[in-house]
């Protein structure tokens, strides 16, 4: 996992050790990062705080360069995986049940990256902090989507709210909602099509349904072997619907590792938790300390 990202670090602070100037392998540093699924405006800031940090010393002279490397680096990869504001979803869920109202959370992302596994390893994870869900099938669009759904959420013991295909999806999320609020159920997770980002009648009904449903969780759930397609991806939705956290799937699957840097920085949202298997358990709590370890560990 992230070997490739690891190896480009590596590789740089090598070079920078037997350089005079740390310029000379910078360049260098910047294209390997962006060979390595890191955006190419992501890349520039690591590059330039690595500048900035050295500014006006020469490598050869300080003691400890490779250590002060290493902190650098830790600094500013933090510093992109550490967001504005941070989401305790416990939390959050408590407090709007508080207010006797369930949580609602709409998931959102193109075919193929695992969001309706992903969704039921949510449902797993929420069951197992003893809360009740139910998910509503609002992707009434793809063939089989509302199958497969059903599929999932039978396998963790969640109530699915459906209706037929090509039925307006909002009116899916806004009867699974109705149907929390009698039932007292405390977490509505909405699913939505997955089409290709650039389909405008896709993102309007994706705002509708948000409109609809006032959701107050939007997660982008995104491939982390995408790469800049993930980018790209989140981009929009952020630019059409806004998002407020992102799921990165098959990380344990990642060699490359720049699409969780890339993501982090475009939309300083945090990264709530890493797919990092196909069993239902592996939803994994995002940790940016392990990830910071596993990049930058010899």
């Amino acid at each position: 996992m992230l070997d490739k990202l690891k190896n480009a670090f590596n590789t740089f602070i090598k070079k920078t050790l037997t350089e005079k100037k740390l310029e000379n392998s910078i360049e260098d540093l910047r294209i390997l990062l962006i060979s390595n699924d890191v955006a190419m405006e992501t890349a520039d800031l690591i590059c330039e705080k690595i500048i900035n940090s050295f500014k006006g010393e020469q490598i050869g002279r300080l003691t400890s360069v490779r250590e002060r490397l290493l902190t650098t680096l830790e600094e500013i990869i933090s510093s992109i995986l550490t967001p504005d504001k941070k989401i305790d979803l416990l939390e959050e869920i408590k407090k709007k049940n508080s207010q006797n109202f369930p949580y609602v959370i709409i998931f959102l992302g193109v075919n193929g990256t695992g969001k309706t596994t992903t969704m039921a390893k949510m449902a797993h994870f929420l069951k197992e902090n003893n809360l009740d869900v139910i998910a509503a099938a609002s992707d009434t669009f793809r063939a089989g989507a509302i199958e497969q759904l059903t599929y999932h959420m039978d396998n963790v013991g969640i109530k699915v709210i459906k209706h037929q295909y090509k039925s307006d999806p909002a009116s899916v999320a806004y009867d699974a909602i109705d149907h929390a609020k009698a039932k007292n159920v405390q977490v509505v997770l909405v699913d939505t099509a997955g089409r290709q980002v650039t389909d405008k009648n896709l993102m309007r009904e994706i705002e509708k349904i948000c409109r609809i449903a006032e959701p107050d969780l939007k997660i982008f759930v995104g491939d982390s072997l995408a790469g800049n397609d993930a980018l790209f991806q989140v981009k929009e939705f952020n630019k059409h619907v806004g998002i407020d956290a992102t799921i990165l799937t098959k990380l344990d699957a990642d060699a490359k590792g720049g699409a969780a840097l890339s993501i982090s920085y475009e939309t300083n949202k945090p990264i709530i938790f890493v797919g990092m298997g196909q069993g239902y358990n592996d939803l994994k709590e995002f940790n940016p300390n392990i990830l910071i370890r596993n990049i930058l560990s010899d």
